[in-house]
């Protein structure tokens, strides 16, 4: 068999903001197209000594298979490989490999051989940019602070997010583990990652219809309520949200009305939808749409049957092309902050010069800390 290295270079850890349970993520390069990659490799503790496979361990077999079934919408992140490798240590830097590539039935067929040999399953992921992930961007760095991203915005994800429910729904697979460090978002286009505690069901039983009701529940409540007022649903500041399957289930369980009171200029249409999620009152993905869709049509959102005012469709482009600007803006600071800083510690300049510098980073640092949007 190969070895590591002559399949891909492996760098630093990129999930440092958030831990998982039981895989750590690497930044990676694919050498054999070049391509750069997020390697997600079980932790070594996960491994069981008396030859019995650990649900962490079959975890790897569950998401591939399901991110193969799910690989047909633009918002899941993509698998480019899966495989297994001998090495030790959280991050190994040699050791032979077995890559599927993007055989997931046969990674999966081959999984107890390769846990007997005490080898460490892998997946090779679409790497996505850390500033796009919304717990990186909305979690708060000093007491006081809170984010949210504009209702136009907050109301494209949700669609987006339904119309992943409704697929996923249709191959009878439910999400469940709904947290800010799952999701991705550019301003137009989401992307999920971490399908590991997802689960498929198996034919249409009412406990079926319990689970796709308490899908759309986990979405209003994990992902919806915090990105429309910058809190988490469970009453405390963003944090990461660590825990195995049963955890992931069970995290909002007992969330079943949510508080808008931090967040009074929200308007009555999205707020009524996520209360309803909350109180479970939404129980398929099609009706968590319709009423996304009645809430973005006060918005001056364009929809079949739906009436919006020509004036509320005009105001809703200046607002889009206003947005576009602002992130644009947001962006250019944060390069510019970034040249100042590396100036900043390069050998020999004056200290009068490196004293301007860092008051300049500064200053950014307190006007990024004030944003508009995460």
């Amino acid at each position: 068999m190969p070895n590591l290295i002559d399949l891909y270079r492996i760098d630093q850890f990129n999930d440092t903001f958030a831990l998982g349970h039981y895989a750590r993520v690497l930044d990676a390069q694919d050498r054999r197209n070049g391509h750069s990659v997020a390697f997600k490799l079980l932790r070594p503790e996960h491994i069981a000594t008396d030859g019995e496979m650990k649900w962490e361990y079959k975890a790897f077999g569950n998401e591939a298979d399901l991110l193969m079934k799910m690989a047909g919408s633009p918002h899941i992140v993509k698998l480019v490989d899966c495989g297994y490798i001998s090495a030790e240590g959280e991050a190994p830097a040699s050791g032979e490999i077995k890559s599927f590539q993007l055989d997931a039935m046969g990674f999966v067929q081959a999984m107890s051989e390769f846990a007997e040999s005490g080898w460490r399953p892998y997946l090779a992921l679409q790497n996505l940019p850390r500033i796009h992930n919304l717990l990186y961007l909305m979690k708060p760095n000093q007491p006081g602070t809170r984010w949210r991203l504009p209702s136009e915005e907050g109301l494209a994800l949700a669609l987006q997010f339904g119309e992943v429910l409704r697929m996923a729904h249709q191959k009878g697979i439910v999400y469940l583990d709904h947290k800010l460090e799952h999701v991705y978002w550019d301003g137009t286009q989401l992307r999920i990652i971490d399908l590991n505690s997802s689960r498929q069901l198996e034919g249409s039983s009412r406990q079926d219809q319990q689970q796709y009701r308490a899908d759309i529940h986990n979405l209003c409540v994990g992902i919806l309520y915090p990105i429309f007022t910058g809190l988490s649903p469970l009453k405390t500041t963003l944090r990461p949200q660590p825990g195995n399957i049963e955890q992931a289930e069970a995290r909002y369980q007992n969330v079943t009305t949510l508080d808008f009171g931090i967040e009074p200029t929200l308007s009555d249409g999205i707020k009524d939808l996520l209360q309803k999620g909350a109180a479970m009152q939404i129980e398929t993905a099609d009706q968590l749409l319709t009423l996304l869709q009645q809430a973005a049509s006060a918005h001056g959102w364009d929809f079949q049957n739906l009436y919006t005012s020509p004036a509320s469709r005009d105001a809703r482009g200046q607002m889009r092309a206003g947005l576009t600007r602002l992130r644009r803006g947001q962006a250019d600071l944060r390069e510019a902050r970034d040249m100042f800083r590396e100036a900043a510690i390069q050998d020999g300049i004056s200290p009068d010069l490196e004293a301007e510098l860092r008051r300049l980073v500064k200053a950014i640092n307190e006007m990024l800390n004030h944003r508009v949007i995460p």
